[in-house]
């Protein structure tokens, strides 16, 4: 049974209150018929069915409800809307005792002792919100058509589970010693692998582990304050993405999974099928739309599927071609050092053709590629810090100089936010790490919830709440910890 619940509760005086009720199927496509019933409940019927209860008085608006109530100091009212199943003031009040037990006996499995619980638990509870508990499949954010930048066209569909996000969020559960989720994360991953088509793993997938449908775009709504289009589905699903098999390899080397005799032969044909695919432009994790390109972060990511394997293999006495293995991590290394370094900015950089930096390559050292203080990080930092920081805020590249292929301009990013205070931090420069977190936390929302960007006067840009700026804040909170 699924259910919204409402309750509204008159603590002084006397108030009115109004309430609406309007779905709308299919995307607002479809229409729907309405069914009154004595006692506050309705029936909307359309290509699904909705039932609502109220402990007040209902009226018929067209095909949707209102109702119109008073309630004296004291009293309490409950709506409910969902798939069946009345409810009463007393009632509403377990469920709602029984939702706030669950939460608080689930944090209780944290690990994190840290300064900052409020916004790492708020972040934690994030990301378990964003994950289907049926399958343990996590979505990249609840919402699909936030713009990310206000009436302009950078607008896409982020309910579902992209293999990067997912990923990296079940990282940050395992961080804080939530390892239910991380393992249900992970039977879903290997289940993935066993589905092998032309390529090991899809870029992303619907919760329930099947192919995503096309992107199409809904002419009919006008977008949130007139940004179009709206689309739904996503057309990444189609691109080239090498660098989720460096995320995959990563997740599934936390635990058990990666060596389980029923999973570890999945695993040999991933790597033996990058050994001979590596090499190759992409769209890389920004998903853009003008091209492939050899992007640096991609052949990071890559080197990070070698490695995980590599260490596996031999730490467990795992069977493996490690010879082509080795060779191929070392190839990448040597690629990126070679083609990913750009002399001139004294940085690495976003592809092997190009000066423009980007702030994905905040990574580099978490994954062990670099170390945080070696002079060529330190020289990047600092590059990243004169081109992409704006105020303590990271912006993920410069369009205007690397052209993604879409019109406009965008926000900061919070994910490179809060992994550039997780860089600074490792790097040693904690009081920068500090101000730059402290004011990252200013721009969340009421209950402590970030969208994926900035807006350059403080709003929240984009779909909302976000796997990625929330993952990334545990990060930052964590090395803080660990380095302040």
């Amino acid at each position: 049974m699924h259910r919204i619940i409402r309750v509204v509760r008159v603590v002084r005086g006397r108030m009115e209150f109004t309430f609406e009720c309007r779905p709308r199927f299919d995307y607002g496509r479809g229409g729907h018929s309405l069914e009154l019933r004595d006692g506050g409940r309705a029936v909307f019927r359309g290509v699904e069915t909705l039932h609502l209860w109220a402990s007040v008085g209902v009226e018929g608006d067209g095909a949707d409800v209102v109702g119109r109530f008073v309630l004296e100091e004291g009293e309490s009212a409950v709506i409910a809307l969902g798939t069946g199943g009345d409810l009463d003031v007393v009632r509403a009040e377990e469920e709602f005792e029984r939702c706030r037990g669950f939460w608080l006996d689930w944090l209780k499995s944290s690990t994190y002792r840290g300064r900052w619980q409020d916004a790492v638990n708020r972040s934690a509870i994030t990301l378990k919100l964003l994950t289907y508990a049926p399958t343990g499949a996590p979505v990249a954010a609840a919402t699909l058509g936030l713009p990310e930048q206000v009436g302009g066209e950078r607008n896409w569909d982020y309910r579902y589970t992209w293999i990067r996000d997912a990923s990296l969020s079940v990282r940050a559960l395992t961080d804080l010693g939530f390892e239910d989720e991380a393992d249900a994360f992970r039977r879903w991953l290997r289940d993935r692998l066993d589905e092998r088509g032309t390529e090991p793993l899809g870029i992303l997938y619907r919760v329930d582990g099947s192919a995503q449908t096309d992107e199409y775009e809904l002419p009919h709504l006008a977008g949130y304050r007139d940004s179009r289009p709206v689309r739904v589905g996503n057309a990444a699903a189609g691109q080239l993405q090498l660098d989720i098999y460096g995320e995959a390899i990563d997740a599934l080397a936390q635990s058990g999974e990666l060596g389980a005799i029923s999973g570890w032969g999945k695993v040999t044909e991933l790597l033996d099928w990058l050994v001979d695919h590596w090499d190759r432009p992409d769209e890389g994790i920004w998903e853009t739309r003008s091209g492939r390109q050899n992007f640096t972060y991609s052949r990071l990511m890559t080197w990070v599927a070698f490695d995980r394997g590599i260490r596996f293999a031999t730490a467990h006495a795992r069977p493996a071609d490690l010879g082509r293995w080795i060779e191929a991590r070392d190839a990448v290394f040597r690629q990126i050092v070679d083609r990913g370094w750009n002399s001139e900015k004294q940085a690495f950089v976003q592809h092997f053709d190009t000066d423009v930096l980007d702030a994905s390559l905040l990574l580099m050292p978490r994954v062990g590629f670099i170390s945080p203080r070696d002079p060529a990080w330190l020289s990047t930092l600092d590059a990243m810090e004169r081109e992409l920081v704006s105020d303590s805020l990271v912006y993920r590249y410069n369009p205007e100089a690397a052209p993604d292929g879409l019109q406009g301009t965008e926000g900061t990013f919070n994910l490179c936010s809060f992994l550039y205070v997780e860089a600074l931090a490792r790097a040693g420069r904690v009081h920068q790490a500090r101000y730059a977190f402290d004011k990252m936390l200013t721009y969340a929302n009421h209950v402590g919830l970030f969208a994926e960007e900035i807006g350059p006067t403080g709003e929240q840009l984009g779909n909302f709440p976000q796997a990625f700026t929330h993952l990334a804040l545990v990060a930052a909170a964590q090395a803080l910890d660990e380095h302040g």
